[in-house]
């Protein structure tokens, strides 16, 4: 039977990039961790690491024991919350990763109740738009808004909302401009939009027919809030998402237009590893999130 004990040290060592790294982390000496390494791949029979003064590579047998190693720390870490979940609130910490549109528009407003409704957890949000591996890089949570299916990638995926991409525009600017009427108007109106190549918006009505429309290009940015604020002064019409024009289509600040045709939907899912859910802090953030994010997606007030 293996030690539990050195697996921990073997999955610090990995996860850290080296064994004086892990030193630092476990706060303990490098040669132990060094020593109890060597042990463990003297049991195993095999060279789990390569390793010289300048590097520290897995071999094909390490990057193997490696996912199973961490798995089974995280089945010993899930035993003891089962245990520890019946006598406490949710603790510990929760990492969560989301790009930055989707952090803007779905977690800022809901993170800080979350914090408040569990003092003892403690949520770590890492907003960036590159690709993370949930797997590989520890994170407990990724919250996922797309146009398309995510593909099948083992992980557990909890949609948390859908919703369309409609047309807006300022009252100001409508009411200087001829009447939009049908898709086909938009030839004639300034469009703001996402890209310099993303000349057109392919629009569907409730009916299921598709129309391509080219609007005369006024402005473009690969950013929501500047294609927003580019609207509420006034600049042309925009597809976002509903949930970002709500709080201003509520004001009156921008107005629905041909409200019977949107530019596609996007979807928001939660994304995790399997046993990762079954944590009570994770399990805990997860249904706090889809309560939320349900309530919005309703238009009706959240927990605070």
């Amino acid at each position: 039977m293996l030690n539990l004990n050195d697996l921990v040290f073997f999955v610090a060592a990995v996860e850290h990039g080296g064994f004086a790294a892990a030193s630092r982390r476990l706060g303990l000496p490098k040669s132990t961790i060094s020593k109890r390494v060597a042990a463990l791949e003297e049991r195993l029979a095999a060279r789990l690491i390569y390793r010289t003064s300048r590097s520290f590579t897995l071999t094909d047998a390490g990057r193997d024991f490696y996912q199973h190693a961490r798995a089974a720390l995280i089945e010993a870490e899930t035993a003891e919350e089962v245990v520890r979940r019946r006598v406490a609130e949710p603790s510990g910490t929760v990492r969560i990763t989301a790009a930055v549109p989707t952090a803007q528009l779905y977690l800022a407003e809901h993170l800080p109740r979350l914090a408040q409704a569990f003092p003892r957890l403690h949520v770590q949000l890492d907003v960036s738009d590159r690709f993370v591996d949930l797997v590989q890089e520890g994170y407990d949570i990724a919250v996922r808004s797309h146009f398309a299916p995510l593909p099948d990638s083992g992980l557990v995926q909890r949609p948390l909302t859908v919703e369309p991409i409609i047309l807006v525009a300022a009252p100001a600017y409508l009411s200087q401009h001829e009447p939009l009427q049908a898709p086909e108007d938009l030839a004639r109106h300034a469009g703001l939009l996402t890209g310099a190549m993303a000349g057109s918006w392919q629009l569907a009505d409730p009916a299921g027919r598709q129309v391509q429309v080219s609007p005369l290009p006024r402005m473009s940015a690969n950013e929501s809030t500047v294609l927003l604020n580019a609207a509420l002064a006034g600049l042309g019409v925009v597809c976002l998402p509903e949930r970002m024009c709500r709080a201003a289509l509520a004001a009156g600040q921008l107005a629905r237009v041909l409200p019977d045709w949107h530019a596609g939907r996007v979807t928001t899912t939660l994304v995790m590893p399997q046993r990762r859910g079954q944590l009570p802090g994770v399990r805990a953030t997860v249904d706090f999130l889809i309560e939320c994010l349900a309530g919005d997606a309703q238009g009706v007030p959240t927990r605070s």
